[in-house]
C-alpha cells in the first residue's frame, strides 16, 4: 500500500474517532446537563424566589392550567437559565418551562407548581406500624406429600409469589384462616380465586389436594399483615402525619404492601445494636398491639412513606412548634441536623448535606449526607435500622427525611425531599 494512501486512511480513521467523542462528550454533557434539571420545581405563591441551575441554557415559562389571555393563548416568559433567576410567583397556579439548550436544542420540559407556603411539625419519634394487607399475599408455592404419597403442587401453574389473593369461591378474602377455610372445606372440588398480578385483577381456578393428614391443601405460604418499627416524620395541621420516607415492603416478595388498613402504635426504643462497616446497626422497639397503644389510622403505604390520621392520643403526644418547609432546589449543601430518637426523648443530631441530586430515578435517595455528630457516632456509629423517617431539618426548616443507609458507611446516608414526601400525601 503507498504511504500516501495509508496515510489518508489514518486521517479518515482519526476523523471517525473525532466525530464520535465529540458525539460521546456531547451526549454525557447533555444528560449530566438534563440531571441538573428537576421535572418538577415548587414555588412558594406570592413570594420573591431565586433559582440557579447554572446551565447554558433558556427556559420558556407558559401558563398550563390559567393565566391565559381572553382568546386563550398561553401567556409565555423567556428566562436566561445559565445564571441565578428570581421569579415572584402569583396564587396557587401550575406553568410549563421549556428548557432549551443554548436557546435552540430542546433540552427538557419541567412543571412549575405554585403552591401556598407549607407549615408541618417535625416529630422523630418511634412509632410501631402495623399494616393488613389488601387481601392476602402470597409469599411462596410449596409441595407437600398428598394421601396416595405422590408429590403435590396444587399452585405450581396456578399462582405466583407475589400474587393478592383477593376472593375465594366468589366470598371477600382479607385473613389468611378466611382463605385456609375456604381450600379446606373444598372436599375436592375446584376454588376459584379472584387474584390481583403486577396491578390487573384475573380469574384463576385451584385444584386442592389432599394430604396426608386427611386435609386438602393448595400448596401455598400466604400472610396477610406486616409490623415494623420506625420514625415519625411529621404532623400537618389536620393532624395527618407522614413517617418513614419510604414503603413497607413484604420480607419474602419484596413489594410494597397494598393495604386494606392499618394502625400507627405507641413503641419504645428497648434495644441499640451499634452500625459498623458492612453490618447496619437496628434500633428494636417494643410494640403492644392493644387498642390504648393506637395513636392513628394508617391510610396508605407507599415508595414515598406511610401515611395517615392522629387519633386524640396521637396528637397528645405532639410538643413540637410547627416550621416551614424547605423545596429541593433551595437545599444548600454544608450543616443540617435530623430529628431523632435513641433512648427516651427526640434528640437533634449534626450533620453535613454533601449532595443533592434535583433529579433523581429513585425517590428515597435526593438528599445525600454524612453524621458529623460525635456523640451519634459513638452511640450508634451513624445511621441504623429505625432511623428511617426521621426528619431532616436546615435553618429552621424541614427539608426532608432519612431513608437509607450506606451499609459499608454507617455514617453515610441518603434522604428523601419533604415536598416528595408530601407530594404523595396530596395525591391521596
Amino acid at each position: 500500500m503507498k504511504r500516501g494512501k495509508r496515510f489518508k486512511i489514518y486521517r479518515l480513521a482519526l476523523l471517525a474517532f473525532l466525530v464520535l467523542s465529540v458525539s460521546a462528550f456531547s451526549g454525557i454533557s447533555i444528560y449530566g446537563m438534563k440531571s441538573q434539571i428537576p421535572s418538577t420545581i415548587y414555588v412558594r405563591a406570592m413570594q420573591s424566589q431565586t433559582m440557579d441551575l447554572g446551565i447554558p441554557a433558556t427556559g420558556t415559562v407558559k401558563a398550563s392550567s390559567y393565566g391565559q389571555d381572553p382568546e386563550g393563548s398561553a401567556k409565555a416568559v423567556t428566562v436566561n437559565l445559565s445564571g441565578p433567576v428570581t421569579m415572584l410567583a402569583g396564587e396557587r397556579d401550575q406553568y410549563d418551562l421549556e428548557v432549551r439548550l443554548f436557546g435552540i436544542i430542546p433540552l427538557k420540559r419541567v412543571e412549575l407548581r405554585v403552591i401556598d407556603e407549607k407549615e408541618l411539625i417535625p416529630m422523630g419519634t418511634p412509632v410501631g406500624i402495623y399494616l393488613q394487607s389488601k387481601g392476602v399475599m402470597v409469599v411462596g408455592i410449596a409441595e407437600f406429600e398428598g394421601a396416595d404419597g405422590q408429590t403435590k403442587s396444587p399452585a405450581e401453574t396456578v399462582l405466583k409469589t407475589g400474587d393478592l389473593i383477593l376472593k375465594a369461591n366468589g366470598r371477600k378474602v382479607e385473613k389468611k384462616e378466611e382463605l385456609i377455610r375456604e381450600i379446606e372445606e373444598c372436599q375436592g372440588s375446584k376454588v376459584s380465586l379472584v387474584i390481583e398480578r403486577d396491578g390487573a385483577e384475573k380469574n384463576v381456578v385451584i385444584l386442592p389436594a389432599l394430604n396426608q393428614a386427611g386435609q386438602y391443601k393448595a400448596g401455598i405460604w400466604v400472610k396477610d399483615d406486616v409490623q415494623g418499627v420506625g420514625t415519625l416524620t411529621y404532623v400537618d395541621g389536620n393532624g395527618g402525619f407522614g413517617a418513614l420516607g419510604h414503603g413497607i415492603a413484604d420480607s419474602d416478595t419484596g413489594r410494597i404492601v397494598e393495604i386494606n388498613d392499618g394502625a400507627l402504635y405507641q413503641t419504645e426504643i428497648v434495644k441499640l445494636r451499634k452500625g459498623e462497616n458492612g453490618h447496619p446497626g437496628e434500633m428494636t422497639g417494643k410494640i403492644i398491639y392493644e387498642d390504648k397503644y393506637v395513636l392513628g389510622e394508617i391510610t396508605e403505604n407507599s415508595d414515598r412513606g406511610v401515611y395517615g390520621s392522629f387519633n386524640a392520643k396521637g396528637l397528645s403526644t405532639v410538643t413540637n412548634q410547627p416550621v416551614p418547609i424547605t423545596f429541593k432546589q433551595e437545599i444548600e449543601l454544608g450543616p443540617a441536623e435530623i430529628l431523632c430518637t435513641i433512648d427516651e426523648e427526640v434528640e437533634r443530631f449534626q450533620i453535613e448535606i454533601t449532595k443533592v441530586r434535583l433529579e433523581q430515578d429513585d425517590v428515597n435517595r435526593g438528599i445525600e449526607f454524612r453524621v458529623t455528630d460525635q456523640g451519634l457516632l459513638l452511640r450508634t456509629g451513624g445511621i441504623v435500622q429505625g432511623m428511617s423517617g426521621s426528619p431532616i431539618l436546615q435553618n429552621g426548616r424541614i427539608i426532608g427525611a432519612v431513608t437509607h443507609v450506606l451499609v459499608n458507611s454507617p455514617e453515610k446516608g441518603y434522604g428523601i425531599f419533604i415536598e416528595n414526601m408530601l407530594a404523595e400525601e396530596d395525591s391521596n
